[in-house]
């Protein structure tokens, strides 16, 4: 089971679906991913904005064997053509390595599917069950834990996007919005967060898993802390909430703010089981704002 660095983003990525354990272990020090816990989390087909992010890549630096396509983490449409998503998820990749985009409902399905109808052909795989655009990462990406710029965009053809899904953008919060709620406000707020990752941990002869991933679910989160970068959700079970774990990397935090649902922060980390907390990056900051101005109009 990888570690947790409790003050920055995770650097590792959990065995997805059929992600073999192998590929985790190349991965464990280069990409962290989080995830829907099974308790008080429902299925989330109403969520269309919330998608996937799909890579296609080398897993043993040798251009001559077949590449891997797998989901890595969870992302949101802010507009027709832009998918916000975590900059773990888009960093420290072998070069080569081309990302994509899938809003399906079930993306560990399709994929499964796409393996069995183009064997040993990644590109093919990738292509029916997702659109390929150009990643963005903030390139002040690895700052300190007080603000990491763990925030990147892929950039997709809006076209190409709107053939095969249908979905409403997801409404960006204007500048310093949960600052202005003041700590009786944020209380009273609901939050709820979405994704495609991993159940929280299991024990079993082996040790912990972290079963499940690939379908996007939601469940309620309860508002914990608030810091200059980051907003703490509180994940616990015994007041009806829900949370993320391995695999909701990059996916929406939302808040229902004067009767609307509102994208205020990304999924980034949390503890090591996936039982208590979710801290995910705000987006109401200067620094947040700055990344996404020359992607996506700001409120």
């Amino acid at each position: 089971m990888p570690t947790t660095d409790q003050t920055g983003p995770r650097r590792m990525v959990a065995a997805l679906g059929t992600v073999a354990l192998a590929t985790a272990a190349v991965l464990a020090t280069t990409l962290p991913a989080e995830a829907i816990n099974t308790y008080n989390s429902a299925p989330a087909p109403e969520r269309t904005e919330v998608g996937a992010l799909v890579v296609q890549w080398d897993d043993d630096a040798d251009p001559a064997t077949p590449d891997r396509v797998d989901w890595m983490c969870s992302g949101t449409m802010v507009d027709r053509d832009t998918f916000l998503t975590a900059a773990h998820c888009t960093s420290d990749w072998a070069p080569g390595a081309r990302f994509y985009v899938s809003l399906d409902q079930d993306v560990q399905a399709a994929l499964d599917s796409a393996k069995s109808a183009h064997p040993a052909d990644p590109a093919a795989v990738a292509a029916a069950v997702a659109v390929e655009g150009t990643a963005h990462t903030d390139q002040a990406y690895p700052g300190p834990a007080s603000d990491p710029h763990d925030i990147a965009v892929v950039q997709l053809p809006a076209r190409a996007v709107a053939a095969r899904w249908t979905f409403t953008p997801a409404t960006l919060p204007t500048a310093g919005r949960l600052d202005a709620l003041g700590p009786q406000g944020l209380n009273a707020t609901s939050f709820l967060v979405a994704g495609y990752g991993t159940q929280e941990a299991e024990r079993g002869p082996g040790g912990q898993t972290h079963p499940g991933g690939g379908v996007r679910l939601k469940a309620p989160v309860g508002f914990d802390a608030l810091n200059p970068a980051w907003v703490r959700l509180a994940m616990t079970a015994p007041q009806g909430n829900g949370g993320a774990c391995y695999g909701d990397s990059g996916g929406p935090d939302f808040a229902t703010l004067d009767g609307r649902l509102t994208l205020v922060a990304t999924t980034i980390t949390g503890d090591g089981p996936c039982y208590a907390t979710n801290v995910a990056y705000r987006l109401d900051t200067p620094s947040a704002r700055t990344f996404l101005s020359p992607f996506v109009t700001l409120p």
